[in-house]
């Protein structure tokens, strides 16, 4: 499914780029960063956060809710290369 048209992202880029590493995007804006690219019109913030939310639900509950400590055992296709993230706000 498209979520951004202004950059033709789908939910499965978003997907890609996630994980419950310490680096991984933790803000729609990040996901931006990296795929890549910036938002445009912006109206795609929200559907970006609401994957981003699923996502890392689901993959905290798979892990038993250990959403950093057992990153390591898990790989992930990760196209970014951020720094690791800090705690910020939503």
């Amino acid at each position: 499914m498209i979520v951004c048209s202004c950059n033709f992202l789908t939910d499965g880029d978003v997907k890609a780029c996630l994980g419950t590493d310490p680096g991984c995007p933790r803000t729609p804006a990040q996901v931006y960063r990296c795929l890549g690219c910036s938002p445009d019109c912006g109206r795609c913030a929200r559907t970006i956060r609401s994957i981003m939310d699923q996502a890392l639900r689901g993959a905290e509950e798979a892990c038993g809710g250990c959403p950093l400590s057992c990153a390591a055992d898990h790989q992930h296709d990760h196209r970014h290369t951020a720094a690791p993230v800090t705690a910020q706000a939503a």
